[in-house]
């Protein structure tokens, strides 16, 4: 962010210390100057961000006077395209993304800390958590998601605390399916199966104390995993059959959305259509299958600073003196129906109860593993469980499967 041209380099080196060295001091606080010169800032974002914040870019140009150039961009070719323009300098100042995208653009060197001082403060812990890598914060967090039990009150009551009771309760219905999750037949799906494992205590990288993960820590293939391998073989095809490899994700919606199935373990992403179809819902904590809470990963949503952006102080001005306030962060959330990032906006958000369903879920979830490593983690450990949904020995093929990452993570 700029200042007129009187005094401007004075004024930046104020800012410029108020914002990236006095931020990580106790107490610190992100300012930023009332007035910046003209110019604009290009923000990657897709069509419903770019509805919601049509408005703070306007109120920012009048502002600051600097243009706010919202790119509509699609959603799956933003992180792929910003890692290949930003290096040639054609890339956005800003751009939306998961916050699962920060270890790969920090390790490419395509984003750069934003320093949110005491606002961070502000912002629900799983969010800040979520957004921070090697102690630095890189993005600045407005939504979260994460998924949990869809039930139908119709067909069912409640949702038992524990799985067995849950499928004994989905068997009651009548209905075709005691409980659904989409699966691929191939790769599962550990995204969906995860909170079953953390139900056993199990997880993929040990954590920092600030949230983050250790890559030098591979805690997947310890004893609590191999007890949900177990799990996971005795619910597939030689067992109950109640996961079942056949039921893709599409299948499980549309088997929800015709009244078969009283549960569905899914995200905010499937909600309206069941609305539509008349379902009275309730989002419900998801049953634990090892004794433990079962934990979800959270995914959140962020926008993130280029690193070769000429603009990185009215960028981050825009952050975190606009995007960073309740009316924008609501706004963001009516047009994503996530809930939002910010602590203030989130909570007015619990009058939903759909919202306040996720949310309560939501506390016991854990950030989604954002660290580069994580990237010979996944192809392995959805196979791996395919394998043994389909009958392969669950300890032995575990086992393996960690060894193999093991060996891709050196």
């Amino acid at each position: 962010m700029k200042v007129n041209k009187k005094g401007a380099a004075a004024a930046a080196a104020l800012i410029v210390a108020s914002m990236f060295g006095l931020a990580g001091c106790a107490g610190a606080t992100a300012t930023a100057p009332k007035q910046t010169n003209a110019g604009t800032l290009t923000v990657w974002v897709d069509a419903d961000r770019a509805r919601a914040l049509k408005d703070v870019a306007a109120a920012f140009q009048k502002d600051k006077g600097v243009k706010v150039d919202l790119v509509v961009k699609d959603y799956g070719k933003i992180q792929q395209d910003f890692t290949a323009q930003v290096p040639t300098g054609k890339g956005p100042d800003l751009t939306i993304g998961g916050h699962d995208w920060t270890g790969g653009f920090v390790q490419d060197g395509v984003i750069a800390p934003v320093e949110l001082g005491d606002k961070a403060s502000q912002f629900e812990k799983v969010a800040i958590q979520a957004v921070t890598y090697d102690g630095k914060t890189y993005g600045l967090p407005y939504a979260i998601e994460n998924i949990a039990i869809l039930r139908n009150t119709k067909l069912a009551q409640d949702t038992p605390a524990t799985f067995d009771a849950m499928v004994a309760e989905g068997k009651k219905a009548g209905t075709k399916y005691p409980f659904l999750v989409g699966l691929d037949p191939q790769g599962a799906d550990p995204y969906h199966l995860y909170p079953f494992q953390t139900s056993f205590g199990n997880s993929v990288f040990a954590q920092n104390a600030d949230g983050s993960y250790d890559a030098t820590k591979l805690t997947i293939g310890d004893a609590a995993g191999q007890s949900f391998a177990k799990w996971l073989g005795a619910q597939g095809d030689k067992g109950t059959k109640v996961i079942n490899l056949n039921v893709s994700q599409d299948i499980a919606k549309e088997a929800f959305l015709a009244g078969e199935s009283p549960y569905l373990l899914t995200g905010p992403w499937n909600v309206a259509d069941a609305q539509a179809k008349g379902i009275d819902l309730s989002v419900d904590p998801i049953p634990s299958a090892g004794g433990k809470t079962a934990a979800p990963f959270a995914g959140v949503q962020t926008f993130f600073l280029s690193a070769k952006s000429k603009n990185a102080l009215a960028a981050t001005d825009l952050l975190v003196n606009y995007i960073a306030t309740e009316p924008v962060q609501t706004a963001l959330y009516k047009a994503g129906g996530r809930p939002p990032a910010l602590t203030s906006a989130y909570q007015a958000a619990q009058s939903d109860p759909i919202i306040a369903g996720f949310g309560k879920v939501g506390e016991n979830a854990v950030p989604m593993p954002s660290i580069p490593q994580m990237g010979s983690v996944w192809d392995d450990w959805g196979k791996t469980e395919a394998a043994i949904i389909k009958g392969a020995d669950p300890v032995s093929s575990w086992t393996k499967m960690t060894s193999n990452i093991q060996a891709k993570l050196k």
